[in-house]
């Protein structure tokens, strides 16, 4: 019997890929994550990471126990929802960042609801700053977005990650003198990121393609018009990173995190951030490529 406080612990490290990160998410001290992770190696008898100059990543049994550690807690939450004596209800206006479309958000949305029955979800799909700017005017009451990491960021932290350059194959633009870019419509962070780190390196480029949303930013990538910029966990199975083989610079982290607004129903904010921590935030495959 694995202690499901030791697994929230796990999933918090493979997630941040940090000890660091679990300890300031949990709000318990690095030592303590240190401490039950041993204990865990201990219980599973194999090790769960490999510590790398970044920070550690999950070994094969790490990634084993994952898949494990999301069910157990699944069914620890949803046991705990069926015998709850008060119910939460009320109305919850939730946005998100149509970068997590293509992930398990809406698979876990979908839980939530059945779990939640008499909880009115209002759902809303837009950029990362378009739901903030919601948000501070009081239109919605959670939001999950992505945002340039930083060590002491507001809300709550459920993944960091990495930006990366992805295409479809980099073949096809290593001769190009201008790098093509696939970009969201200005503002948005992650072309000025992009554009940014170009320029920094004395590289060329050029805008290929302009896009409204993630569907299209994939749709542009994967007919090779140009290179697009995705957190690494975001990148679908039938694209691949670019940057070793066409030379590119580095991009910065991404934190992607759950802003709440202060009075909005507690109960529901708390009730769905619980099951979008809980839960695996890859990017789900394109059908036949897995």
């Amino acid at each position: 019997m694995y202690d499901p406080a030791l697994l929230r612990t796990f999933l918090a490290v493979a997630g941040g890929r940090s000890f660091t990160v679990a300890a300031q998410q949990l709000g318990i001290s690095q030592p303590t994550v240190s401490q039950q992770m041993r204990r865990l190696e201990d219980e599973v008898g194999r090790p769960l990471f490999v510590r790398e100059t970044r920070g550690v990543r999950p070994t094969e049994a790490g990634e084993a126990l994952a898949g494990f550690a999301h069910r157990i807690l699944g069914a620890h939450a949803d046991a705990e929802s069926y015998f709850r004596t008060s119910p939460t209800r009320g109305r919850l206006r939730f946005g998100t960042a149509d970068d997590l479309a293509i992930t398990q958000l809406p698979r876990i949305v979908r839980q939530f609801r059945r779990l939640n029955p008499q909880v009115d979800l209002e759902l809303s799909v837009e950029q990362s700053h378009v739901l903030t700017r919601r948000l501070a005017a009081g239109q919605l009451d959670l939001v999950f977005v992505k945002q340039p990491s930083v060590e002491a960021g507001e809300g709550t932290l459920v993944l960091r990650d990495q930006f990366v350059w992805a295409a479809e194959d980099a073949e096809p633009f290593v001769k190009e003198e201008q790098v093509p870019l696939v970009v969201h419509r200005a503002p948005s962070f992650t072309r000025r990121m992009a554009i940014d780190a170009l320029e920094a390196a004395g590289r060329r480029w050029r805008v290929a393609c302009t896009v409204r949303d993630i569907n299209a930013m994939l749709a542009a990538t994967r007919a090779g018009l140009g290179i697009a910029v995705l957190a690494h966990s975001l990148i679908p199975a039938d694209l691949q990173k670019v940057e070793i083989r066409l030379g590119l610079p580095a991009l910065g982290a991404v934190d992607f995190r759950l802003l709440a607004n202060p009075a909005a129903p507690k109960p529901a904010v708390e009730a769905l951030t619980t099951a979008i921590r809980s839960a695996t935030l890859s990017a789900q495959a394109p059908l036949g490529s897995r």
